[in-house]
């Protein structure tokens, strides 16, 4: 199955799983119409092909104690790799820090933080953010209610034809 070839199959495989990691599978052969010896097949290649790169859970970020959900922008000076290899390195040990990504625009970096509360969300900006070598801006957005938040990804068919 080449890169980006998904049959009808393996998009039904692919979008019931992200609704349930957990199905057995002979609950997901009988969902998307196949046997369980030839589901089981088709969703090893989709794991050995890297379609799929893992099964997780969905937490409850309230019950955790984890009430304040923010987007940091982040201005790092770019003046060798070693500063951009640390501020990566230093994010990448916060376990707040759910995502960053590199952007282009006035910011280099957006990044996805939760904490307790506004006290500890302080503190890690404060205390941790703007410590980092050559961080030079961050500014904060803080989500008032999430109105769509989906962990999965739309399960596309196959391009139109040019």
């Amino acid at each position: 199955m080449p890169h980006g070839r998904l049959d009808a199959i393996d998009q039904k495989i692919l979008a019931t799983l992200q609704e349930d990691g957990r199905l057995a599978n002979v609950e997901l052969a009988a969902r998307v119409g196949l046997s369980p010896s030839a589901c089981l097949r088709r969703v090893n290649v989709l794991e050995n092909e890297g379609y799929i790169e893992g099964y997780s859970a969905r937490l409850n970020p309230r019950r955790l104690g984890l009430g304040v959900l923010a987007f940091a922008q982040v201005q790092v000076a770019q003046d060798s790799e070693t500063e951009t290899a640390t501020f990566r390195d230093t994010v990448l040990a916060m376990p707040e820090v759910l995502a960053c990504y590199a952007t282009a625009g006035a910011f280099d970096y957006m990044l996805k933080i939760v904490a307790p509360d506004l006290d500890a969300y302080e503190n890690l900006v404060m205390k941790r953010l703007l410590k980092i070598p050559d961080v030079r801006e961050v500014r904060s957005t803080f989500v008032l209610e999430p109105v769509k938040d989906v962990s999965g990804l739309p399960i596309l068919g196959p391009a139109p034809k040019a």
